[in-house]
């Protein structure tokens, strides 16, 4: 049959899907492609050894790990080609391999035939080069127990590089949460569609360096298919950005309104309202206590800064304002209760965060014109939960929310989730770095958010575009200065360069 497959390319797709999908996909191709499952199973064997010799050129033992399932079938086929290349090569066996079956078995008597060294999982080598992970595929939905949770940690604490195939044995291909235990590999190969859950969760610590093959399919094949979510990153959210009018005045780009730093906590507000103005923001203006007034100032003179003590002193300023953002700094005492209440009132366009989420866990509003930004904490107090339930399916806590909250609400966190009332897929971050796991992070997606909200994209595109822009200036600063230690406030410069590029 003649059909146009689906190009390779260096780039990552940003489609994603559940495992059920895949498999949906796996069994179209064969029924209806007529491209056997062996010929897949060859193809998938073949393009993992072809990124081991890219990667690790001068790996001379290798040991693959392998299962009783089709995952086996692809490291038997890597396995082969890889003796074949000279390469001194070891299959352990976990589980029984009288289970093995169809192309599995078919290749794993290849093996056989070739002499190949297979012996049942007892413990690692001390020594090897590479040890490839073809023990589990996407279909895993229990904790691993017995001999395959000891597999999975005598890998982890081994030091030799790791490869997956597909998925790190023991991850949620669905969820991104390890189930009891979980490879954690150094590089991943993930075959047909990208499976969501390895950008999310505990996916992030776990795949490493991911790429992906079609393995050869018919780009037809995918209409079958909807996404289950998109991935997003700002290589492809920048495109978005045009020069502006050279007539441009500053009020062509709306005016922020930050409302937020009770006593003491002053930096918060400074944070959301300088990344609202490094964002491109016309006018960004702070409504906080007096007491900070002056270092405010003193610190970054071109935003509008007003100590509003008293609620009178807030209206006029909800009046001018196109966008607010409410929470940094904000806490839950009487000023910021009635700071949040007064903005509430107003029906302004805004971006929800920190302790105005807190406040709304209480009141439990909903509304449409909003960007709500919890990380997990708060998202569970909003859905009164724990917080170690919001783990257990981030795409699902994020629709939860959205569902009961309105608007546009970005679940925070290693693979942000940003869903959107009305809208689907879900948007999925693949940019950011550890390094922003420090206090003022938040801070400054909230007024990122709000600066691009004020010049005109919509909600959707705001929340879609500000996290991109948060993570990719994160990852710059971590280039320049590493990951430990990296402050908020390390972003600003990155912000101002990403909005210009």
């Amino acid at each position: 049959m003649n059909y146009r497959v689906m190009p390779k390319s260096d780039q990552l797709p940003n489609a994603l899907y559940r495992s059920e999908q895949i498999r949906a996909l796996d069994a179209l191709v064969i029924d209806q492609y007529e491209i056997s499952g062996s010929e897949l199973m060859r193809r998938a064997g073949s393009a993992a050894f072809a990124l081991i010799r890219e990667c690790w050129p001068d790996a001379r033992k290798i040991v693959v790990l392998v299962g009783a399932g089709n995952n086996a079938g692809d490291g038997f086929v890597l396995a082969s080609l890889a003796r074949a290349a000279g390469i001194d090569v070891q299959v352990l066996q976990l589980g029984d391999r009288e289970n093995l079956a169809g192309d599995a078995l078919h290749y794993s008597q290849q093996w056989l035939s070739e002499n190949g060294v297979w012996s049942d999982f007892q413990s690692l080598p001390r020594r090897c080069d590479l040890i490839v992970d073809a023990m589990l595929g996407t279909g895993l939905q229990r904790d691993l127990k017995g001999q395959w949770f000891n597999a999975v940690q005598a890998v982890n604490v081994h030091v030799a590089p790791v490869f997956a195939l597909d998925i790190p044995s023991g991850l949620h291909a669905d969820t991104g949460v390890a189930l009891g235990a979980a490879i954690r590999a150094d590089a991943t190969i993930s075959y047909i569609g990208l499976k969501q859950g390895m950008f999310t969760a505990d996916g992030v610590d776990c795949c490493g360096d991911v790429y992906f093959d079609a393995l050869e399919i018919p780009a037809r094949a995918y209409a079958s298919q909807i996404l289950s979510a998109r991935r997003i990153d700002w290589a492809k959210q920048s495109n978005q950005l045009s020069p502006r009018k050279r007539s441009s005045h500053k009020g062509h780009y709306g005016h922020v309104l930050v409302i937020g730093g009770d006593s003491g906590f002053g930096g918060a507000a400074r944070l959301a309202a300088e990344a609202a103005a490094r964002s491109g923001a016309g006018l960004v203006s702070v409504a906080t206590r007096a007491a900070h007034v002056p270092a405010l100032l003193a610190a970054r003179p071109e935003l509008m800064v007003h100590a509003v003590d008293h609620e009178h002193a807030l209206t006029p300023l909800l009046q001018a304002a196109s966008v607010v953002v409410l929470g940094p700094g904000l806490g839950q005492s009487g000023w910021g209760r009635t700071m949040y209440g007064l903005a509430m009132q107003s029906q302004r366009p805004m971006v929800v965060d920190a302790d105005a989420l807190n406040l709304l866990a209480e009141d439990q509003q909903s509304r449409e014109n909003w960007v709500l930004t919890p990380h997990p904490g708060e998202a569970a107090r909003l859905l009164g939960l724990c917080t170690a339930e919001i783990h257990l399916d981030r795409f699902d806590m994020v629709s939860r929310l959205c569902q009961r909250f309105g608007g546009t609400v970005v679940l925070k966190g290693a693979g942000s989730l940003i869903e959107s009332q009305g809208q689907s897929p879900v948007a999925l971050c693949s940019d950011g770095n550890p390094g922003m796991a420090s206090g003022g992070m938040g801070d400054v997606l909230s007024g990122i958010i709000a600066g691009l909200l004020a010049q005109g994209w919509s909600r959707p595109e705001a929340a879609e575009m500000g996290v991109c822009l948060h993570a990719a200036a994160a990852d710059l600063a971590a280039l320049q200065l590493g990951e430990r230690g990296l402050l908020a406030s390390d972003l600003m410069t990155h912000l101002h360069t990403l909005v210009n590029q």
